[in-house]
């Protein structure tokens, strides 16, 4: 539905009849870690996140699952078994 609360006129999955059923029925700016992504946009002369109505929720554990500006890090590599290794270079 067409939200009419802050983003009045943008298509929000949290609209019902009723009005906003998010959490306090309104949607929260983005944090500072969300500058740079492709999601945010601006209305009214502030910036939101077009994904998450509550961006700072996204980003309290670590990282934004969302977040369109930050590349995967290569996994690190695991432990080597020194005795394993030494038994495979003697093949």
């Amino acid at each position: 539905m067409i939200c009419d609360t802050i983003r009045k006129g943008v298509e929000c999955p949290f609209m019902t009849a009723k009005g906003c059923s998010y959490n306090g029925g309104i949607c929260h700016e983005i944090v500072e870690n969300c500058q740079g992504c492709n999601r945010t946009i601006e209305h009214s002369s502030r910036w939101y996140c077009s994904a998450c109505p509550q961006p700072s929720i996204k980003w309290k554990t670590g990282n934004c699952n969302l977040a369109s500006h930050l590349t995967a890090e290569a996994e690190k590599k695991a432990k080597v078994n020194p005795l394993k290794a030494s038994k495979r270079g003697n093949r």
